[in-house]
C-alpha cells in the first residue's frame, strides 16, 4: 500500500517556476515507478513524466521536454516535478502517481496509487 500526498501548488505567471513534491508512504515506493500526470479543465487527464523505481531512467511528455524535470529520493520517500517556463496550457490540477511492474509508463492505467492532485494555475 501507498498514499501519495503532492504540494507545491499555485498561481505562478507565464514564463515563471514550481516545484511540485509528492511524498509518499509505505515500503513499496522505493520498487515503484512513479508518474506525474494532470488534467485540465474540460479535458481528458494526460500524462506528464513519469521516472523508473531506480531513478535511471525519465520519460516526458512532447509538450513539457525541455521545460519539466522529474526527479526521486528513495531514502525520502518523495518525488518531485520542477516546473520551468510555466505557460497558460500547462494549468491543470497535478497528479502523482506510483505504479510497480509500469512497462509503458505514459499509460495511466499501469499505476496503482494515486494523491488528491495540486492545483497549478499559469496567468498573469
Amino acid at each position: 500500500q501507498v498514499q501519495l500526498v503532492e504540494s507545491g501548488g499555485g498561481l505562478v505567471q507565464p514564463g515563471g517556476s514550481l516545484r511540485l513534491s509528492c511524498a509518499a508512504s509505505g515500503r513499496t515506493f522505493s520498487n515503484s515507478a512513479m508518474g506525474w500526470f494532470r488534467r485540465a479543465p474540460g479535458k481528458e487527464r494526460e500524462f506528464v513524466a513519469a521516472i523508473t523505481w531506480s531513478g535511471g531512467s525519465t520519460y516526458y511528455a512532447d509538450s513539457v521536454k525541455g521545460r519539466f524535470i522529474i526527479s526521486r529520493d528513495n531514502a525520502k520517500n518523495t518525488v518531485s516535478l520542477q516546473m520551468n517556463s510555466l505557460k497558460p496550457e500547462d494549468t491543470a490540477v497535478y497528479y502523482c502517481a506510483a505504479g510497480r511492474g509500469v512497462t509503458f509508463y505514459s499509460a495511466s492505467y499501469q499505476y496503482d496509487y494515486w494523491g488528491q492532485g495540486t492545483q497549478v494555475t499559469v496567468s498573469s
